[in-house]
């Protein structure tokens, strides 16, 4: 909340990462070789991970309603 609110008045001085190109405009992949540096990205950091959600449980299901399906007959 604080950050957005920063970036909103002070957009010049919170920098978003931002993504290395080739020449063509092609983005560019990590090289696996240099662990200290991440060309995939401008400045040779990648941006931290948000931490996902935990996912809610699925609501319950009812069932196969009763009716005459159900129903067993008296012989």
């Amino acid at each position: 909340m604080i950050k957005s609110i920063f970036k909103l008045f002070f957009p010049s001085l919170v920098k978003e990462p931002e993504r290395a190109r080739d020449i063509n405009g092609r983005l560019i992949g990590d090289d696996k070789s240099t662990p200290t540096f991440n060309e995939a990205w401008v400045g040779g950091e990648a941006p931290v991970k948000k931490k996902a959600a935990p996912k809610k449980a699925a609501p319950k299901k009812r069932g196969r309603p009763k009716g005459s399906k159900n129903k067993k007959t008296k012989k």
